[in-house]
């Protein structure tokens, strides 16, 4: 997770927690928090200091790093790049799909996992306890 924040009420602290209770292992990239430790996990500066085999990329930052932050991933031998909500950059994701990767923009993980597994109940969404429907008496 490039872009990841130590602070607990940032989104993508939480977006990291929520992964990783639900299994996944996020590595966090942050330079200035390098050598720390987020949830857990040793904070890197960039892509290319993480050892470990990189699946997917997930992109907290703004648009314009976006560029640098896919030719890392390319180079880790990522599948996925995946930019959060609000971030694009049609040119990198270019890029990326021509070197073999799947590219997904303006979109939050989280909030796909949980949409796709109908865990959105959590935050009042899909509880039923609103209703179009009229009630049987």
């Amino acid at each position: 997770m490039v872009g990841a924040s130590e602070h607990w009420n940032r989104p993508s602290f939480f977006a990291m927690k929520y992964l990783q209770d639900k299994g996944y292992r996020v590595i966090p990239v942050n330079p200035q928090a390098k050598g720390e430790a987020i949830l857990g996990e040793k904070v890197y500066a960039d892509l290319a200091e993480i050892p470990d085999r990189i699946d997917m990329v997930d992109i907290f930052r703004r648009a314009e790093a976006v560029p640098a932050i896919v030719d890392q991933a390319i180079k880790q031998g990522a599948k996925v790049v995946w930019m959060q909500l609000g971030v694009r950059h049609d040119a990198a994701a270019a890029k990326a799909e021509a070197a073999g990767l799947k590219v997904v923009m303006n979109r939050c993980p989280k909030i796909e996992y949980s949409r796709l597994n109908g865990e959105l109940a959590w935050s009042g969404v899909n509880t039923g306890i609103i209703s179009s429907k009229r009630r049987k008496l």
